[in-house]
Protein backbone atom coordinates (compact mmCIF):
# COMPACT_ATOMS: atom_id res chain seq x y z
CA UNK A 1 0.00 0.00 0.00
CA UNK A 2 1.14 3.33 -1.10
CA UNK A 3 2.06 6.34 1.31
CA UNK A 4 -0.73 8.51 0.77
CA UNK A 5 -3.39 5.36 0.90
CA UNK A 6 -1.95 4.23 4.16
CA UNK A 7 -1.98 7.65 5.65
CA UNK A 8 -5.81 8.57 4.54
CA UNK A 9 -6.86 5.70 6.72
CA UNK A 10 -5.31 7.32 9.75
CA UNK A 11 -7.24 10.47 10.89
CA UNK A 12 -5.21 13.73 11.55
CA UNK A 13 -6.73 14.79 14.75
CA UNK A 14 -7.74 12.78 18.30
CA UNK A 15 -10.14 13.37 21.52
CA UNK A 16 -8.16 11.70 23.14
CA UNK A 17 -4.30 10.49 22.77
CA UNK A 18 -2.29 7.28 24.11
CA UNK A 19 0.66 8.86 25.57
CA UNK A 20 2.15 5.45 26.13
CA UNK A 21 2.17 3.71 22.98
CA UNK A 22 4.52 5.87 20.55
CA UNK A 23 7.26 5.24 23.09
CA UNK A 24 6.60 1.45 23.08
CA UNK A 25 6.85 1.21 20.07
CA UNK A 26 9.61 3.20 19.20
CA UNK A 27 11.63 1.16 21.54
CA UNK A 28 11.18 -2.15 20.02
CA UNK A 29 12.41 -0.71 17.01
CA UNK A 30 14.73 1.84 18.07
CA UNK A 31 17.63 -0.22 17.01
CA UNK A 32 17.17 1.07 13.65
CA UNK A 33 17.53 4.70 14.69
CA UNK A 34 20.94 5.86 14.63
CA UNK A 35 20.83 9.46 15.86
CA UNK A 36 22.54 12.19 14.27
CA UNK A 37 22.42 15.61 16.53
CA UNK A 38 18.55 16.32 17.02
CA UNK A 39 17.55 20.03 18.20
CA UNK A 40 14.24 19.59 19.37
CA UNK A 41 12.29 23.15 19.49
CA UNK A 42 8.72 23.39 21.58
CA UNK A 43 6.67 26.40 21.69
CA UNK A 44 3.09 27.57 20.91
CA UNK A 45 4.91 30.35 17.70
CA UNK A 46 7.49 30.87 15.88
CA UNK A 47 8.59 26.84 15.85
CA UNK A 48 8.45 26.69 11.71
CA UNK A 49 10.27 30.04 11.37
CA UNK A 50 12.60 29.43 13.92
CA UNK A 51 13.46 25.70 13.22
CA UNK A 52 13.68 26.50 9.04
CA UNK A 53 15.66 29.49 9.81
CA UNK A 54 18.16 27.13 11.81
CA UNK A 55 18.45 24.63 9.12
CA UNK A 56 19.11 27.02 6.53
CA UNK A 57 22.15 28.06 8.30
CA UNK A 58 23.49 24.63 9.05
CA UNK A 59 22.89 23.69 5.48
CA UNK A 60 24.40 26.99 4.23
CA UNK A 61 27.63 26.00 6.58
CA UNK A 62 28.04 22.75 4.43
CA UNK A 63 26.08 20.48 6.62
CA UNK A 64 24.06 17.69 6.15
CA UNK A 65 20.73 18.85 7.54
CA UNK A 66 16.84 17.61 8.07
CA UNK A 67 13.89 19.82 9.23
CA UNK A 68 10.97 17.84 10.16
CA UNK A 69 7.76 20.72 10.51
CA UNK A 70 3.63 19.85 10.67
CA UNK A 71 1.02 20.40 9.61
CA UNK A 72 2.07 20.93 5.78
CA UNK A 73 -0.39 23.32 3.59
CA UNK A 74 -0.27 21.99 -0.09
CA UNK A 75 1.60 19.24 0.31
CA UNK A 76 2.71 16.32 2.69
CA UNK A 77 6.53 15.92 1.29
CA UNK A 78 6.33 19.75 3.03
CA UNK A 79 7.18 17.91 6.15
CA UNK A 80 10.14 17.07 6.00
CA UNK A 81 13.07 19.06 4.35
CA UNK A 82 16.60 18.07 3.97
CA UNK A 83 19.12 20.26 2.19
CA UNK A 84 16.77 23.28 0.34
CA UNK A 85 14.09 21.08 -0.24
CA UNK A 86 11.11 19.02 0.54
CA UNK A 87 11.76 15.22 0.13
CA UNK A 88 10.81 14.18 -3.11
CA UNK A 89 7.87 10.95 -3.44
CA UNK A 90 9.74 8.55 -4.90
CA UNK A 91 12.13 8.82 -1.37
CA UNK A 92 9.02 8.62 0.84
CA UNK A 93 7.94 5.29 -0.68
CA UNK A 94 11.46 3.87 0.05
CA UNK A 95 11.34 4.73 3.67
CA UNK A 96 7.57 4.32 3.88
CA UNK A 97 8.13 0.66 2.60
CA UNK A 98 11.56 0.23 5.27
CA UNK A 99 9.69 1.10 7.91
CA UNK A 100 6.89 -1.10 7.27
CA UNK A 101 9.75 -3.75 7.21
CA UNK A 102 10.70 -3.00 11.10
CA UNK A 103 6.58 -2.49 12.69
CA UNK A 104 4.50 -6.03 12.81
CA UNK A 105 1.00 -4.73 11.65
CA UNK A 106 -0.63 -4.28 15.17
CA UNK A 107 2.31 -1.26 15.93
CA UNK A 108 1.87 -0.11 12.28
CA UNK A 109 -1.89 0.31 12.28
CA UNK A 110 -2.00 1.70 16.38
CA UNK A 111 0.39 4.62 15.47
CA UNK A 112 -1.37 7.74 14.68
CA UNK A 113 -1.07 10.00 11.48
CA UNK A 114 1.56 12.17 13.43
CA UNK A 115 3.23 9.46 14.98
CA UNK A 116 3.78 7.32 12.35
CA UNK A 117 5.58 10.07 9.94
CA UNK A 118 7.66 11.11 12.85
CA UNK A 119 9.07 7.47 11.76
CA UNK A 120 9.10 8.21 8.66
CA UNK A 121 10.90 11.05 9.20
CA UNK A 122 13.52 9.97 11.90
CA UNK A 123 14.30 6.59 9.50
CA UNK A 124 15.58 9.12 6.47
CA UNK A 125 17.37 11.55 8.35
CA UNK A 126 19.07 8.98 10.35
CA UNK A 127 20.37 7.83 7.02
CA UNK A 128 21.14 11.18 5.96
CA UNK A 129 21.95 13.67 7.90
CA UNK A 130 24.60 15.22 10.84
CA UNK A 131 21.72 17.29 12.27
CA UNK A 132 18.03 17.05 12.85
CA UNK A 133 15.67 20.15 13.18
CA UNK A 134 12.63 18.69 15.06
CA UNK A 135 9.30 20.33 15.56
CA UNK A 136 6.94 19.24 18.29
CA UNK A 137 3.49 19.02 17.27
CA UNK A 138 0.78 20.43 20.25
CA UNK A 139 2.34 19.17 22.88
CA UNK A 140 5.95 18.98 25.08
CA UNK A 141 6.74 16.22 27.61
CA UNK A 142 4.27 13.52 25.85
CA UNK A 143 4.63 14.55 22.26
CA UNK A 144 6.30 11.47 20.26
CA UNK A 145 9.67 13.75 19.11
CA UNK A 146 9.82 13.80 22.80
CA UNK A 147 11.44 10.14 22.58
CA UNK A 148 14.63 10.96 21.00
CA UNK A 149 17.80 12.18 22.51
CA UNK A 150 19.07 16.04 21.40
CA UNK A 151 21.60 17.83 21.40
CA UNK A 152 19.76 20.82 22.28
CA UNK A 153 16.05 22.09 23.24
CA UNK A 154 14.66 25.23 22.18
CA UNK A 155 11.29 26.79 23.74
CA UNK A 156 9.74 29.41 21.74
CA UNK A 157 7.13 32.31 22.36
CA UNK A 158 4.84 30.40 24.71
CA UNK A 159 1.01 31.30 24.60
CA UNK A 160 -2.53 29.91 24.87
CA UNK A 161 -3.13 26.97 21.96
CA UNK A 162 -4.35 23.66 22.16
CA UNK A 163 -5.73 23.88 25.66
CA UNK A 164 -7.88 20.82 25.58
CA UNK A 165 -4.24 18.90 25.32
CA UNK A 166 -2.44 21.31 26.98
CA UNK A 167 -3.94 22.83 30.14
CA UNK A 168 -6.11 26.32 30.65
CA UNK A 169 -3.41 28.18 31.98
CA UNK A 170 -0.29 29.91 30.79
CA UNK A 171 1.50 27.69 33.87
CA UNK A 172 -0.03 24.87 32.68
CA UNK A 173 1.35 24.94 28.96
CA UNK A 174 4.48 26.27 29.46
CA UNK A 175 4.90 22.99 32.45
CA UNK A 176 4.48 20.44 29.69
CA UNK A 177 5.92 22.08 26.88
CA UNK A 178 9.49 22.49 29.56
CA UNK A 179 9.10 19.19 30.91
CA UNK A 180 10.30 17.95 27.50
CA UNK A 181 14.02 19.44 28.36
CA UNK A 182 16.54 16.85 29.25
CA UNK A 183 19.40 18.78 28.07
CA UNK A 184 20.24 22.75 27.41
CA UNK A 185 17.80 24.92 26.59
CA UNK A 186 17.64 27.63 24.55
CA UNK A 187 14.64 30.18 25.53
CA UNK A 188 13.42 32.46 22.81
CA UNK A 189 12.14 36.02 24.08
CA UNK A 190 8.99 35.35 25.89
CA UNK A 191 5.54 38.00 26.32
CA UNK A 192 4.73 35.85 29.13
CA UNK A 193 7.06 36.20 32.44
CA UNK A 194 5.86 33.08 34.31
CA UNK A 195 7.25 30.75 31.36
CA UNK A 196 10.98 32.03 32.41
CA UNK A 197 10.65 31.07 36.26
CA UNK A 198 9.14 27.45 34.64
CA UNK A 199 12.60 27.09 32.86
CA UNK A 200 15.04 28.18 35.29
CA UNK A 201 13.22 25.44 37.50
CA UNK A 202 13.95 22.78 35.03
CA UNK A 203 17.59 23.17 34.04
CA UNK A 204 17.65 23.75 37.83
CA UNK A 205 16.54 20.17 38.45
CA UNK A 206 17.77 18.54 35.64
CA UNK A 207 21.15 19.81 36.07
CA UNK A 208 21.51 21.50 32.87
CA UNK A 209 22.07 25.50 31.41
CA UNK A 210 19.46 28.09 30.45
CA UNK A 211 20.31 30.64 27.32
CA UNK A 212 18.11 33.47 26.89
CA UNK A 213 18.20 34.13 22.85
CA UNK A 214 17.39 38.39 23.81
CA UNK A 215 20.37 38.64 25.32
CA UNK A 216 23.06 36.15 24.07
CA UNK A 217 24.28 37.62 20.83
CA UNK A 218 26.16 40.59 20.49
CA UNK A 219 24.51 43.58 20.18
CA UNK A 220 26.18 44.63 16.48
CA UNK A 221 24.34 40.95 15.47
CA UNK A 222 20.87 42.12 16.38
CA UNK A 223 21.47 45.40 14.72
CA UNK A 224 22.08 43.28 11.35
CA UNK A 225 19.26 41.01 11.85
CA UNK A 226 17.19 44.14 12.50
CA UNK A 227 18.36 45.41 9.05
CA UNK A 228 18.28 42.20 7.24
CA UNK A 229 14.96 41.97 8.39
CA UNK A 230 13.85 45.49 7.05
CA UNK A 231 15.53 45.35 3.71
CA UNK A 232 13.51 41.93 2.77
CA UNK A 233 9.93 44.06 4.30
CA UNK A 234 9.65 41.04 6.50
CA UNK A 235 7.63 41.52 9.45
CA UNK A 236 9.28 42.47 12.86
CA UNK A 237 8.73 39.56 14.58
CA UNK A 238 10.87 37.74 12.64
CA UNK A 239 13.88 39.82 14.13
CA UNK A 240 13.17 37.31 17.16
CA UNK A 241 12.76 34.22 15.50
CA UNK A 242 15.77 34.48 13.51
CA UNK A 243 18.02 35.79 16.60
CA UNK A 244 16.74 32.29 18.51
CA UNK A 245 17.81 30.38 15.06
CA UNK A 246 21.69 31.94 15.50
CA UNK A 247 21.62 31.78 19.25
CA UNK A 248 21.62 28.16 18.38
CA UNK A 249 23.43 27.80 15.64
CA UNK A 250 26.53 29.61 17.79
CA UNK A 251 25.83 27.15 20.66
CA UNK A 252 26.37 24.43 18.16
CA UNK A 253 29.83 25.92 17.57
CA UNK A 254 29.74 27.46 14.43
CA UNK A 255 30.63 31.38 13.96
CA UNK A 256 27.70 33.81 13.14
CA UNK A 257 27.79 35.35 9.60
CA UNK A 258 24.30 37.16 8.55
CA UNK A 259 25.30 36.43 5.01
CA UNK A 260 24.03 32.60 5.74
CA UNK A 261 20.14 33.39 6.38
CA UNK A 262 20.56 34.91 2.03
CA UNK A 263 17.99 32.40 0.15
CA UNK A 264 16.20 31.77 2.88
CA UNK A 265 12.48 30.69 2.20
CA UNK A 266 9.61 30.71 5.16
CA UNK A 267 6.45 29.05 3.00
CA UNK A 268 3.08 30.57 4.99
CA UNK A 269 4.72 32.65 7.08
CA UNK A 270 3.21 36.28 7.06
CA UNK A 271 4.54 35.58 3.29
CA UNK A 272 3.57 38.15 0.43
CA UNK A 273 2.24 35.72 -2.58
CA UNK A 274 1.37 39.32 -4.49
CA UNK A 275 1.77 42.84 -4.42
CA UNK A 276 -1.56 43.07 -2.03
CA UNK A 277 -2.25 39.80 -0.92
CA UNK A 278 -0.21 38.01 2.74
CA UNK A 279 -0.87 34.43 4.00
CA UNK A 280 -0.08 33.57 7.47
CA UNK A 281 -0.90 29.99 8.97
CA UNK A 282 -1.11 31.28 12.38
CA UNK A 283 -3.98 30.29 14.01
CA UNK A 284 -3.93 31.66 17.77
CA UNK A 285 -4.02 34.98 19.78
CA UNK A 286 -0.13 35.34 20.17
CA UNK A 287 -0.06 34.96 15.90
CA UNK A 288 -2.76 37.83 15.99
CA UNK A 289 -0.91 40.29 17.62
CA UNK A 290 2.18 39.68 15.87
CA UNK A 291 -0.31 40.56 12.64
CA UNK A 292 -1.59 43.64 14.07
CA UNK A 293 1.47 44.79 14.91
CA UNK A 294 2.90 44.26 11.31
CA UNK A 295 -0.06 46.02 9.45
CA UNK A 296 -0.53 48.42 12.51
CA UNK A 297 -0.34 51.53 9.66
CA UNK A 298 -2.80 49.43 7.29
CA UNK A 299 -6.44 48.25 7.20
CA UNK A 300 -6.56 45.06 5.55
CA UNK A 301 -9.33 42.73 4.08
CA UNK A 302 -9.09 39.71 6.66
CA UNK A 303 -10.06 36.73 4.44
CA UNK A 304 -10.80 34.25 7.67
CA UNK A 305 -12.30 30.99 9.23
CA UNK A 306 -11.32 28.81 12.11
CA UNK A 307 -11.54 25.51 13.62
CA UNK A 308 -14.11 25.40 16.58
CA UNK A 309 -11.99 25.06 19.04
CA UNK A 310 -9.88 27.86 18.22
CA UNK A 311 -10.38 31.06 20.36
CA UNK A 312 -11.46 32.92 17.22
CA UNK A 313 -14.14 35.42 19.20
CA UNK A 314 -10.37 36.58 21.07
CA UNK A 315 -8.51 36.54 17.42
CA UNK A 316 -11.00 39.18 15.30
CA UNK A 317 -11.12 41.14 19.03
CA UNK A 318 -7.46 41.29 18.56
CA UNK A 319 -7.00 41.94 14.94
CA UNK A 320 -10.42 44.48 14.26
CA UNK A 321 -8.14 47.60 14.70
CA UNK A 322 -6.65 46.52 11.21
CA UNK A 323 -9.33 45.14 9.67
CA UNK A 324 -11.43 46.80 7.06
CA UNK A 325 -14.13 44.11 7.04
CA UNK A 326 -13.53 40.04 6.97
CA UNK A 327 -14.04 37.90 4.29
CA UNK A 328 -15.15 34.47 5.06
CA UNK A 329 -14.01 31.75 2.75
CA UNK A 330 -15.55 28.33 3.41
CA UNK A 331 -13.39 25.72 4.00
CA UNK A 332 -14.28 21.55 4.28
CA UNK A 333 -13.62 20.52 7.23
CA UNK A 334 -15.68 18.81 10.29
CA UNK A 335 -13.75 20.86 13.10
CA UNK A 336 -14.63 24.41 11.45
CA UNK A 337 -16.81 26.65 13.24
CA UNK A 338 -20.52 26.54 12.63
CA UNK A 339 -20.98 29.66 9.76
CA UNK A 340 -23.45 30.83 12.55
CA UNK A 341 -21.16 31.27 15.65
CA UNK A 342 -18.96 33.23 13.19
CA UNK A 343 -21.34 35.58 12.34
CA UNK A 344 -22.73 36.15 15.43
CA UNK A 345 -19.23 36.75 17.00
CA UNK A 346 -18.83 39.28 14.25
CA UNK A 347 -21.95 41.32 14.67
CA UNK A 348 -20.92 41.51 18.29
CA UNK A 349 -17.72 43.07 18.07
CA UNK A 350 -19.42 45.05 15.16
CA UNK A 351 -17.02 44.13 12.42
CA UNK A 352 -18.39 43.77 8.78
CA UNK A 353 -18.36 40.81 6.87
CA UNK A 354 -19.21 39.51 3.88
CA UNK A 355 -18.46 35.82 1.97
CA UNK A 356 -15.23 35.84 0.19
CA UNK A 357 -15.19 35.88 -3.66
CA UNK A 358 -12.17 37.14 -5.24
CA UNK A 359 -9.73 39.34 -4.98
CA UNK A 360 -9.45 43.12 -5.91
CA UNK A 361 -6.96 45.36 -7.11
CA UNK A 362 -6.12 48.18 -5.07
CA UNK A 363 -6.91 46.67 -1.73
CA UNK A 364 -5.07 44.66 0.51
CA UNK A 365 -5.85 40.90 1.69
CA UNK A 366 -4.57 39.04 4.80
CA UNK A 367 -4.81 35.49 4.53
CA UNK A 368 -5.36 33.79 8.01
CA UNK A 369 -7.17 31.69 10.73
CA UNK A 370 -5.68 27.81 9.89
CA UNK A 371 -3.42 25.86 7.42
CA UNK A 372 -6.67 25.09 6.08
CA UNK A 373 -7.79 28.55 5.01
CA UNK A 374 -4.48 28.84 3.75
CA UNK A 375 -4.51 25.65 1.34
CA UNK A 376 -7.92 26.65 0.54
CA UNK A 377 -6.80 30.05 -1.07
CA UNK A 378 -4.21 28.81 -2.63
CA UNK A 379 -5.43 25.95 -4.47
CA UNK A 380 -8.75 27.13 -5.48
CA UNK A 381 -8.22 31.35 -6.10
CA UNK A 382 -4.83 31.70 -7.58
CA UNK A 383 -3.17 35.15 -7.14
Amino acid sequence: MSLAAFLAQKPLFYDKIDYERFPRIYTSIKEHFVLPKVVHIVGTNAKGSTGRALAHLLYKSGKNVGHYSSPHILKFNERIWFNGSDIDDETLEIYHLKLQKYLDKSSSEALSYFEYTTLLAMLFFCDNCEYIILEAGLGGEYDATNVFDKELSIVTPIGYDHEAFLGKSIKAIATTKINSVRNDLLLAKQKEKEVYKIALQRVDKIGKNLYLAQSYLEDEMYEKLFLHVKKLEYPSFLIDNFATAFCAYALLGYELDIKLLEGLKLFGRCQKVASNVTIDVGHNPMAAEALREHFSQRQVNLVYNSYNDKEYERILQILKPIIHQVEILPIENLRVVEQKKLLDVLEKLEIEYKIFDKIKEGEEYLVFGSFSVIEKFLKVYKV
